[in-house]
């Protein structure tokens, strides 16, 4: 799986599923903190849709982690102030770097938080399209 999808999942997905991962790591491996879980601003890129070109409208509150597992360094970071997430996502994000053989065990997890992830768009998509208006389908008096 890679970094993005998993990334993404972790993020969007259950945060206890994170924090169940880095206890695992926590219980075989040494965790060595390079940088623990900071506040920061990041720039905002967008792509302007018309023209593809890109700009910057502002910038986002992020809370950035880094650590080490093994040889393997590991990043989290997310928007707003997560410290705790943060950091198990950097956990997490090095144990996979490392290719520890836990984490051959996570994937099926990580596909199963991915489909319900799926369904809770899916359903909140349904009830955004139960609120919209057909404009050829109303009568001109």
């Amino acid at each position: 799986m890679k970094r993005k999808r998993r990334t993404e999942i972790l993020i969007n997905g259950s945060h206890e599923l994170v924090k169940e991962f880095a206890e695992e790591v926590f219980g075989n491996f040494d965790v060595k903190i390079i940088q623990k879980p900071e506040n920061g601003l990041v720039m905002l890129k967008v792509r302007e849709t018309s023209k593809k070109s890109l700009y910057y409208p502002g910038e986002v509150f992020v809370t950035e982690c880094k650590v080490q597992v093994e040889e393997s360094i590991g990043v989290g970071i997310v928007m707003g102030d997560h410290p705790e997430l943060a950091y198990n996502l950097a956990v997490v994000d090095a144990a996979f770097g490392a290719n520890v053989s836990i984490t051959e065990n996570w994937i099926p997890r990580l596909l199963e938080e991915e489909k319900r992830i799926n369904q809770q768009k899916a359903a909140m998509q349904s009830d955004i399209l139960k609120t919209k208006v057909n404009f050829e389908n109303m009568d001109v008096s």
